[in-house]
């Protein structure tokens, strides 16, 4: 898989990381995870309650989707994988044990996002935690290595896009 970043598609609830993360997964031949799959069964309940998870409750996820990346990796099989990341310090982790990651950051509007939220089931995220999570929603930054999609994008044009920036980045003469 040479040239291939990992990838963590980032945003909020129903911004579309895990329809976007699979499309690009197949496009590229590379695996897909979804980190919610990495929630241990306590956090699933709070969110299922309508409890907003706490830092203390998130850290060892992200632990846990830090080493799943890191052993990709490490396999020579970078991955990519749908997971909030809402904050700079949740990234930060990430790059611990990733350094070379690289940001999808879905960026969109509360309410296309509520209507999106409004058409799907999912297994213990409810709507009603949208709100919690644009609060704690943290863009990247001109340090972080990302790819701003619009939310308002197909999963097609979303994945063209980023595809298109990458080829580029691929291209790209080095310097070294």
């Amino acid at each position: 898989m040479a040239g291939i970043r990992p990838m963590v598609i980032m945003g909020v609830s129903g911004s579309g990381k895990t329809v976007l993360g699979q499309s690009l997964g197949k496009r590229l031949g590379i695996p897909f995870i979804d980190a919610d799959d990495l929630h241990p069964a306590s956090n699933k309940a709070l969110m299922a309650a309508g409890i907003p998870l706490t830092d203390a409750d998130r850290v060892p996820w992200l632990n846990v989707v830090a080493a799943t990346i890191a052993k990709g990796v490490s396999e020579n099989q970078p991955g990519v994988v749908a997971c909030s990341a809402l904050k700079r310090t949740y990234r930060d982790l990430l790059r611990t044990l990733v350094p070379d990651l690289l940001l999808i950051y879905i960026d969109g509007a509360a309410e296309v996002i509520a209507r999106r939220l409004e058409d799907r089931e999912h297994e213990y995220m409810p709507a009603s935690l949208l709100a919690s999570q644009i609060a704690t929603l943290e863009q990247p930054e001109a340090d972080e290595a990302y790819i701003r999609v619009p939310a308002e994008l197909t999963v097609e044009e979303s994945a063209d896009l980023i595809l298109g920036t990458l080829h580029l980045s691929l291209a790209a003469p080095r310097a070294d």
